[in-house]
């Protein structure tokens, strides 16, 4: 996921500005924390994780519960500040919030299937008399870095897992994201969680890296940009860091491949939420065979979307998140135009709104094609068969998800094998996902999963204890 290269606007008194996208009228003000806004959140948090040590998965998965219950109260608020603070399309934050509930929820009812194992430790000469089990607990404090595309899901994709699993939690939002963070403890709060196990510090990477350096933080957990990636785990040292970073996933279209349904399905991977997820569509491959055929059809439906107001229920397409966000898209548009790229879109791009844009058979140094865009544009590009597919599809340093449309099981179980990436779909676009299968990349695409029940273990450790029988 890229980061915003730029600030955003600051007043006099140091406060960051976030505009709506669409109407460019100032949403909301941000104060940063600073060091002592740090400071005194991971102090609070460390009491807070050892004063409720002693509390059962039940009374947590209670807690959690309670908070699912009081966010469906608060569900209209935080789709309109969605709306309103980054621009996505009322249906695509409808669909959030709703997820965002049902994760929680998961989360309660999951925490109940972790256990630990019992270990035959007189497997060994020396362990004859001796009984050994183990059990996972909470490592303390986790400070959660989120991002600004999925302010309620992806911050609660770390909180509510670290909470039902006994952490203390820091979240660090994205300026876009703060009002939503702040709606989304409260709920916690006001559910019943006991004081200090939530907080909220707001700012930019000035917090985000005293977070990680902070000697009472035991877990930086972060979904943005490489690059943050690398400097929070720096930052952080010797500790745990979980990172779901970049992406530029590819979608191979194989010769074989149902060419309605493979457009059907990468046309919203492709666009939707104006391509600002980290599993969006942005490198297509097929093979050369239907390419033309294929290439058609893209775009014609790409000509159907909906390009507008993102609080109207029909609108497929809003805004990007910011004018910096849609200045980056730009630069590489136009890093594809010299090379000599075909670019087709459908319209002009004004303001925040860039229209849905393909680039035809950029050659391999160009920037869409190497790095990740965040934005509603992809590059479809052709390849000789699979194997030169599944070649063009790994020329590249992330490795999040991607996907294969074909209707051979033996090229899904080569594309399963050989693909570089953490997830892999058959006839379904890379950027579609469910919340119980493993998530996460490969190579600069991160560390760590996400998903139940994986992302319990995540944030717990296993302790073992032996036991001489006498």
């Amino acid at each position: 996921m890229t980061e915003s290269s730029v600030r955003a606007p600051v007043t006099k008194d140091g406060r960051f500005t976030v505009v709506d996208p669409w109407t460019q009228v100032a949403a909301f003000e941000v104060q940063p924390g600073g060091n002592d806004a740090v400071d005194r959140a991971a102090k609070s948090a460390r009491l807070a994780f050892r004063a409720s040590a002693k509390a059962s998965a039940h009374e947590r998965a209670s807690w959690i519960g309670a908070a699912a219950k009081v966010l469906e109260g608060e569900f209209e608020r935080l789709v309109t500040m969605t709306i309103s603070h980054i621009g996505k399309p009322r249906r695509a934050a409808e669909m959030e919030v709703k997820r965002s509930i049902a994760f929680i929820q998961a989360c309660a009812q999951h925490i109940h299937s972790l256990g630990g194992e019992v270990i035959p430790l007189d497997a060994v000469p020396a362990g004859k008399g001796l009984f050994g089990f183990t059990r996972r607990i909470p490592y303390g404090v986790v400070a959660a870095i989120t991002p600004f595309n999925a302010p309620s899901n992806l911050l609660v994709q770390k909180v509510a897992p670290a909470l039902v699993t006994g952490n203390a939690v820091i979240i660090k939002p994205s300026l876009e994201g703060t009002q939503i963070a702040e709606a989304i403890a409260k709920a916690f709060v006001q559910a019943g969680l006991p004081e200090g196990l939530i907080h909220v510090v707001s700012g930019d990477r000035e917090e985000a890296l005293a977070l990680a350096a902070h000697p009472d933080v035991d877990v930086v957990t972060l979904t943005g940009g490489t690059s943050a990636g690398d400097a929070l785990a720096r930052a952080a040292g010797a500790k745990r860091f979980l990172g779901e970073l970049g992406g530029n996933s590819a979608n191979i279209v194989a010769a074989d491949a149902n060419l309605e349904d493979a457009v059907a399905r990468l046309i919203p991977s492709s666009f939707e939420a104006s391509g600002q997820q980290c599993i969006s569509t942005q490198r297509i491959i097929v093979e050369t065979t239907i390419f033309d055929r294929f290439l058609d059809r893209f775009v014609e439906a790409s000509k159907r979307l909906k390009l507008g107001d993102p609080k109207l229920s029909d609108t497929d397409l809003g805004p990007v998140v910011n004018a910096r966000a849609a200045a980056r898209i730009t630069s590489m548009l136009e890093d594809a135009r010299a090379l000599g790229c075909s670019i087709i879109s459908s319209g002009g791009s004004t303001g925040c709104v860039i229209p849905p844009t393909i680039v035809v058979d950029p050659p391999s140094e160009a920037r869409l094609v190497r790095e990740e865009v965040f934005g509603p544009v992809v590059v479809v590009m052709r390849a000789n068969n699979l194997d030169h597919a599944i070649q063009i599809a790994n020329e590249c340093e992330f490795g999040l998800q991607a996907s294969c449309f074909t209707t051979s099981l033996a090229s899904a179980m080569r594309v399963s094998e050989d693909l570089r990436a953490g997830s892999v779909w058959i006839n379904e676009a890379s950027r579609f996902r469910l919340d119980n299968y493993p998530f996460g990349g490969v190579g600069r695409s991160g560390v760590g999963r996400e998903g139940l029940p994986y992302a319990l273990e995540e944030y717990t450790q296993p302790k073992f204890t032996g036991v001489r029988l006498a």
